[in-house]
């Protein structure tokens, strides 16, 4: 849960918030996570409910509690406050059925910080034969650059943002020149990097690029939490539906900075996925 300044709380985490954007755009995906035994695990567990998502993975703890985020908005850049201890530190393999077949496994970095989830992720991919996503999420004080490298070669489509590529390569000559490095070193099938308010880049395995931008609306930004995570779920989205990734990039940039006008990383009302649904045939 996402704690504002205001005191407003709403759904998120990477992964949630990636599965929650699915769900409305008709694709069920199986959110694998865990929560507390008390009234916010529970109100989490229904919200999923109505919002017609599966709660079948959604695991409950008796020791540790709800994941919470406190978020605060420095001139338009969010910072987080990331407890230890979390209930998803605690996802158990034991309770999920490994033999489920995916299509495609989407995970971020945070949770992977516990070794019980980071060796229930192991146990998925190995007995996982599509493709694996990674979301990299470079939250200080929760993450070394050897797990992470060794997490990125793992996958097979990584996305992350500009500041957190920088940390993660020697420094290049220009952005092109740290993509093509990163992939090349992780053999990657695609990176994508997002770059803010300037859009974002992505660069594939045959060596083509594809740039996006926002569009010039002008839409007032509410704050820009979650707004990688839209960006990421209609990636995934395109993957389902068999776009090319340029195509799956301009909906994703479009989706985003619709998203950025909104308090907080998920939507409760439907209607804000229905031009999207309509426009992309998603009927």
């Amino acid at each position: 849960m996402d704690q504002f300044p205001d005191g407003q709380q709403v759904l998120g985490g990477a992964p949630f918030n990636v599965a929650w954007h699915l769900q409305a755009f008709g694709q069920y995906p199986s959110f694998i996570s865990r929560v507390g035994n008390e009234a916010m695990g529970e109100s989490i567990r229904q919200a999923m409910d109505d919002w017609g998502m599966s709660v079948e993975n959604l695991q409950t703890d008796h020791d540790y509690p709800t994941g919470t985020v406190k978020v605060t908005i420095n001139k338009g850049e969010p910072s987080y406050e990331i407890l230890a201890d979390q209930a998803y530190d605690f996802i158990d393999a034991q309770q999920l059925d490994l033999t489920t077949p995916y299509s495609v496994i989407y995970h971020g970095t945070l949770a992977l910080r516990n070794p019980v989830s980071e060796q229930t992720l192991n146990d998925l991919i190995a007995r996982h034969t599509g493709k694996i996503f990674l979301d990299v999420n470079l939250r200080a004080p929760w993450w070394y650059i050897e797990p992470v490298n060794q997490w990125v070669s793992k996958a097979d489509w990584v996305k992350l943002n500009q500041d957190e590529l920088m940390q993660l390569v020697p420094p290049q000559d220009s952005l092109q020149d740290a993509m093509r490095l990163f992939l090349t070193q992780h053999d990657l099938d695609v990176l994508i990097v997002t770059c803010g308010s300037s859009g974002a880049m992505a660069l594939d395995n045959a060596g083509a690029f594809f740039e996006v931008t926002p569009s010039g609306n002008n839409l007032p930004i509410v704050d820009t939490v979650g707004a990688g995570d839209a960006f990421s779920a209609v990636v995934l989205l395109g993957m389902q539906q068999g776009w090319s990734l340029s195509v799956a990039m301009e909906k994703a940039q479009a989706f985003a900075s619709a998203l950025v006008t909104q308090r907080g990383a998920t939507v409760k009302n439907l209607s804000f996925y229905q031009t999207f649904i309509r426009t992309w045939n998603l009927d």
